[in-house]
C-alpha cells in the first residue's frame, strides 16, 4: 500500500515536498509517478521517474522547471519537490507504481497510494 505525505497549505511562490512511501518496503521495485486530481478535473499526470536514483524522468508540460520527481532507493521513498506554486497547483496528489510501465498514462500504474491535499493560496 502506497502513502503520499507532505502537503499542506502554501502561499504562491512558496514550496512543498511530497514523499510516497511503500507500506511493505517495495518501491524501489517499481517505476513510480504522481498524478493530481482536483474536483473539477480527472486525475492528470504530473511527473514519473524509473526505478533507479538516476532513473529517467518525465514531467508535464505544467509543472516543468518548477516540479522535481526524485527517489532515494537508500530510503525506499520517492519525493516531489514543488517549487514556486501556483494556485492552479492546487489539487489531491497522488503517487503510484508500475510494476513494468511508467509514464504519462494512468492505466500503467498498479498501485495507488490515498493522496495528500496540497492548496496553494494566492
Amino acid at each position: 500500500q502506497l502513502q503520499a505525505s507532505g502537503g499542506g497549505l502554501v502561499q504562491a511562490g512558496g514550496s512543498l515536498r511530497l514523499s510516497c512511501t511503500a507500506s511493505d518496503g517495495t518501491l524501489n521495485l517499481y517505476n513510480m509517478g504522481w498524478f493530481r486530481q482536483t474536483p473539477e478535473k480527472d486525475r492528470e499526470f504530473v511527473a514519473s521517474i524509473g526505478r533507479t536514483n538516476g532513473g529517467s524522468t518525465l514531467y508535464a508540460d505544467s509543472v516543468k522547471g518548477r516540479f522535481t520527481i526524485s527517489r532515494d532507493t537508500a530510503k525506499n521513498t520517492g519525493y516531489l519537490q514543488m517549487n514556486t506554486l501556483k494556485s492552479e497547483d492546487t489539487a489531491v496528489y497522488y503517487c503510484a507504481a508500475a510494476s513494468t510501465g511508467w509514464g504519462s498514462q494512468k492505466s500503467r500504474y498498479d498501485y495507488w497510494g490515498q493522496g495528500t491535499q496540497v492548496t496553494v493560496s494566492s
